[in-house]
């Protein structure tokens, strides 16, 4: 089994579109208005923008927390900074002897996104 799509919400699909081409560094993929759908592509599980979804809490892997962030700029606000979360001794959860930084944002649309990266301490 493998995760195919993630729908979070999105009032207005133009500046969802920016605001998720400047995070994810890609355009869209696909955009169906009507009925307000907009598609980004993430390493093949698809990431749906839509008006009828519910908001959801979504983590997305970024290289560096802190330069993601800079990158955004006025575009988010930031919710919690950027800070670790936990030390990887093996890899159950990720890579080994590395750290896992987390930071939350609040997205063009008002939903909450966390950004994680794994660095070597």
């Amino acid at each position: 089994m493998r995760l195919q799509q993630i729908a979070q919400h999105a009032d207005d699909l133009d500046r969802a579109a920016d605001f998720y081409t400047v995070l994810l560094e890609s355009l869209p993929t696909a955009r169906f208005d009507p009925p307000g759908l907009l598609f980004f592509d993430l390493e093949g599980v698809r990431l749906l923008l839509d008006r009828n979804a519910p908001s959801s809490l979504i983590y997305l892997e970024v290289e560096n927390v802190h330069e993601t962030l800079e990158r955004l700029g006025a575009l988010a606000d930031v919710v919690s900074h950027p800070h670790v979360i936990f030390h990887h001794d093996d890899d159950t959860l990720g890579p080994v002897d590395h750290d896992e930084w987390h930071a939350f944002i609040k997205d063009s649309e008002g939903n909450t996104v966390g950004l994680i990266s794994f660095q070597r301490p």
